[in-house]
């Protein structure tokens, strides 16, 4: 089972979809942002395996909000 999420604030969103894998459970994060020179949008895997799904969205969401913050504030480029 697959456990898929979605959080969304104005002008960005982030969202987690889990995946089993050989060891536990991996995260596939989404992410996008509106900037006044346009749309970023970001998708990765979550570098870490998690013992259960629960730990994984969780993990994903976690990473996917930093990468957010860290675009709005101008910290990140990519």
């Amino acid at each position: 089972m697959a456990i898929s999420v979605r959080v969304s604030d104005g002008n960005w969103a982030v969202s987690a979809v889990t995946h089993q894998i050989a060891g536990g459970f991996d995260c596939a994060i989404k992410l996008s942002y509106t900037a006044p020179e346009g749309v970023f949008t970001h998708e990765f895997s979550h570098s870490s395996i998690f013992a259960s799904e629960r730990e994984a969205v969780l993990g994903g969401l976690l990473e996917g909000m930093v990468w957010v913050q860290l675009k709005m504030s101008k910290t990140l480029s990519v």
